[in-house]
């Protein structure tokens, strides 16, 4: 049994159970990687571990190749869907979360519920939101929050009825909503002033670098919520929560020493993290591969090293600097910045963004031109008409 235990859950389809009502069925093997073809499959899975200790890995079926699937069978899983039995004694309480492989192939961390189950302090009764893919690491976010806390009641979506999200949350009473920001530039481009009639009281953003262009936004549609963005990785857990509506973190938080806290540093303009949340194996100290910029009072966390720099000619440009130099626009909605092989010169800044449909793409070469240096310039602007969603609610940018 759980604190949540009689807290609300929503299936996609429209049921509303309890976290106490998922428990049915028989024992799941053990150790066992439960490929949920839906929502409740996944959910059932984890209220099985809840009562019985079962090794368990969740992910959504379609995220797990033909190549994965036998890495799990190789290293003892059952894997029911395909009627594969385990072949190793299980670990009591174990949980694993697979990466989301945007740098390379997904990785198994291991983790319990209690390393998984970083809000402690009582919260205020809302009603959450959970659109991200089973068994990924903000999926089990709210999955621990909503069993550990009472009161924190979950509706859950599937991928084909995530984009209809503002009317299910209507419906269900919705009232705090955590997503990528990829998920909340979607959201705001598609349904625009839909949202202003969700009433939302918190909202969270995570997963992808979170720029002041799309908390600003947010905040102008939602005046009222409290806007929370979190960094977190399956290795380190969540490292970073910040409410003040600024991008960054601040600085004072640096070498900042706490027994329940990670300990956050920067070194070669990397950030380093020392977590009590970290999975099992992960180095106390973590070089996270994500650049960290000390700008006055704030530390920014802009993306990724590896890809980040765009060799013009000899100059080093930073995609991440000319992503949110784009996003300033009013106009603009989504943006993406890579090299491009250029003759001569190597590379050459190119740019695939989403507008509202009032600007071309020579008016946002001026304006990159007002506010970067020559070598930094998108020489290629290609509109899309959609913001690009991964199953994972991230666009890679």
């Amino acid at each position: 049994m759980t604190a949540g235990d009689a807290n609300r859950v929503v299936l996609p389809d429209g049921t509303a159970t309890t976290w106490r009502a998922l428990l049915d069925g028989e024992p799941l093997p053990d150790p066992v990687a439960v490929l949920a073809e839906d929502a409740a499959s996944a959910l059932r899975a984890v209220r099985r571990h809840v009562e019985d200790g079962t090794e368990l890995l969740v992910a959504a079926r379609s995220r797990v190749d033909e190549t994965l699937r036998a890495e799990l069978i190789e290293a003892g899983f059952a894997v029911p869907s395909y009627g594969v039995p385990a072949h190793r004694a299980a670990e009591p309480g174990r949980l694993w979360i697979l990466t989301s492989g945007s740098t390379g192939r997904p990785k198994r961390i291991g983790h319990t519920l209690d390393s998984l189950t970083t809000v402690r302090e009582a919260q205020p009764p809302r009603t959450w939101l959970c659109p991200y893919s089973p068994g990924t690491y903000a999926w089990w976010q709210l999955v621990t929050l909503s069993l550990a806390q009472p009161g924190q009641d979950l509706v859950v979506t599937d991928p084909a009825t995530l984009d209809d999200w503002p009317r299910a949350a209507a419906k269900h009473g919705v009232t705090a909503v955590s997503g990528t920001p990829t998920f909340w530039r979607q959201s705001l481009h598609r349904h625009g002033d839909e949202l202003t009639t969700v009433p939302l009281s918190q909202i969270t953003l995570g997963g992808e670098p979170v720029d002041q262009p799309v908390l600003d936004l947010l905040r102008a549609t939602f005046p009222d919520a409290r806007i929370s963005w979190i960094y977190a990785s399956s290795e380190a857990g969540a490292a970073v929560v910040v409410h003040d509506g600024r991008a960054g973190f601040p600085a004072s938080w640096l070498d900042r020493d706490s027994v329940d806290r990670p300990r956050l540093s920067v070194v070669d303009g990397e950030l380093l993290v020392a977590s009590p949340h970290r999975g099992a194996g992960v180095p106390e100290l973590l070089h996270t591969g994500d650049r960290a910029e000390v700008t006055g009072d704030r530390v920014l966390l802009p993306g990724r090293i590896s890809g980040d720099e765009i060799n013009v000619g000899g100059t080093k440009v930073s995609a991440g600097a000319v992503r949110e130099v784009l996003l300033t626009h009013p106009s603009v909605r989504w943006a993406r910045v890579t090299g491009r092989r250029a003759p001569l010169v190597g590379q050459l800044v190119s740019a695939e963004v989403v507008t509202d449909g009032t600007v071309d793409t020579a008016l946002l070469q001026r304006f990159a031109a007002e506010h970067l240096a020559e070598s930094a310039v998108p020489r290629r602007i290609r509109v899309l008409p959609e913001i690009p969603v991964k199953e994972t609610l991230k666009s890679d940018v």
